[in-house]
């Protein structure tokens, strides 16, 4: 199909398109609110400047696409691929990108807070500047990420692998990281970790230099060979973390 026929037969009311095949296509600087696009081929389109809010992308793949400064508000992108693609300033916020993925995908400075990433592959992603407050990521790839300046404020990274993930000043204050795997050498310098839960999480190595850790809850948490030096964390607490790197003792 082409992109004028689709447009055309968009403003005669048709809203289905599931499965067609879209690839290269133009479709930037149009309105396509709830269209269903499941299962679409858009691999390679320009979908820069699109408002797709709402619509049903689930398995569509993405690959290569232009989507920046896309709006995709509320839109249904669960399983779909969108790796490769390049989705710069947009706003993705309530979108369910449950297993979606997204590897070596282009997030810098996009809107993802409440999203649902669930289980989602962000492995090389770049999410420089990238808001995440609130989303879910329970269970999601970022390793090797660019978190440089993220936020995540209240995000859930309940089992997410964070491995060898940069998180240079990124904001995780009362974020869920229970059971996240930080393994070295990933890095938290700077990062705000005030009021987080860290309850089982495994930062071997992690730079924590500099880093906030006021009110965090960090019992059992796995620390060796973690860089500690600068944090902001109270006296008493700091000196039973860096005894738990030799001990690996749990921590009240």
């Amino acid at each position: 199909m082409k992109a004028l026929e689709l447009l055309n037969r968009y403003k005669l009311g048709v809203r289905d398109f599931r499965d067609v095949t879209l690839e290269g296509a133009d479709l930037s600087n149009t309105t396509l609110l709830g269209i269903n696009l499941s299962g679409a081929d858009l691999s390679g389109s320009n979908l820069s400047n699109i408002d797709l809010s709402n619509a049903n992308l689930k398995g569509a793949n993405l690959f290569g696409a232009d989507l920046l400064n896309a709006t995709l508000v509320g839109a249904d992108l669960s399983e779909t691929n969108l790796s490769g693609a390049d989705l710069f300033g947009s706003n993705l916020s309530d979108a369910d990108l449950f297993n979606a993925n997204l590897l070596s995908t282009n997030l810098k400075y996009t809107n993802l807070s409440d999203a649902n990433l669930l289980g989602a592959n962000l492995s090389y992603s770049n999410l420089l500047g990238a808001d995440l407050f609130g989303a879910n990521l329970m269970g999601a790839d970022l390793s090797y990420a660019d978190l440089l300046s993220a936020n995540l404020f209240g995000a859930n990274l309940m089992s997410a692998d964070l491995s060898y993930a940069s998180l240079l000043g990124t904001n995780l204050s009362y974020a869920n990281l229970l059971g996240v795997n930080m393994y070295y050498p990933a890095s938290l310098l700077a990062a705000n970790l005030s009021g987080a839960n860290m309850l089982g999480a495994n930062m071997l190595g992690a730079d924590l230099m500099a880093a906030t850790l006021t009110e965090a809850k960090s019992i059992d948490v796995y620390l060796q060979s973690a860089n500690l030096q600068i944090s902001n964390l109270d006296h008493a607490k700091l000196s039973r973390l860096i005894n738990a790197v030799t001990n690996r003792q749990s921590l009240a």
